[in-house]
């Protein structure tokens, strides 16, 4: 368990760098472009793209990262009146469910749609725009692990206790 929490702290450690370098990046790129709208008055296609395409990145992972707190949006008012063995059920079932959307939707479809767009190029960078939407396989993938770490967590947990503590 130890080691697996170990994991979960690096991955959170790399993904919460990489967000705060994004966030950089995009701060100084959109400094660079309103100077180079308003001062210049030569508004920069570039960065308006790169803007464009790191604020994605971000917010997968982003959405990946809050799935490794454990902050993910979820209806907790019928789940926090829950308690012993059907609470665990309850969070397992919504573990095992968000382990499947990401399979699905973000891996199995991310990598259709990466592959898809290997030929596609952006319109100011030219790169093609598979390097784009590779992020939403990657952050699948991520997804995916921290639903089976949480699985393993909701396993290990007594919720029969759950309720009392709160009160």
């Amino acid at each position: 368990m130890e080691a697996m929490h170990n994991l979960r702290k690096g991955i959170m450690r790399v993904l919460g760098t990489a967000m705060i370098v994004l966030f950089v990046l995009m701060t100084v790129i959109g400094t660079y472009q309103i100077v180079t709208r308003y001062c210049f008055n030569r508004p920069s296609t570039v960065s308006e793209e790169l803007l464009t395409y790191s604020f994605t990145w971000m917010a997968l992972l982003a959405s990946a990262y809050v799935f490794g707190k454990r902050d993910h949006m979820r209806m907790g008012f019928l789940a926090d009146q829950i308690t012993g063995p059907a609470r665990k059920i309850l969070e397992a079932a919504s573990d095992i469910m968000t382990f499947l959307l990401a399979g699905v939707v973000m891996l199995y479809g991310g990598s259709a749609i990466t592959k898809l767009t290997m030929i596609q190029k952006t319109a100011s960078l030219q790169v093609p725009m598979a390097y784009i939407y590779v992020m939403v396989p990657i952050s699948g993938v991520l997804i995916m692990i921290f639903s089976i770490m949480n699985l393993i967590d909701t396993c290990h947990n007594d919720y029969s206790k759950q309720k009392k503590e709160e009160e």
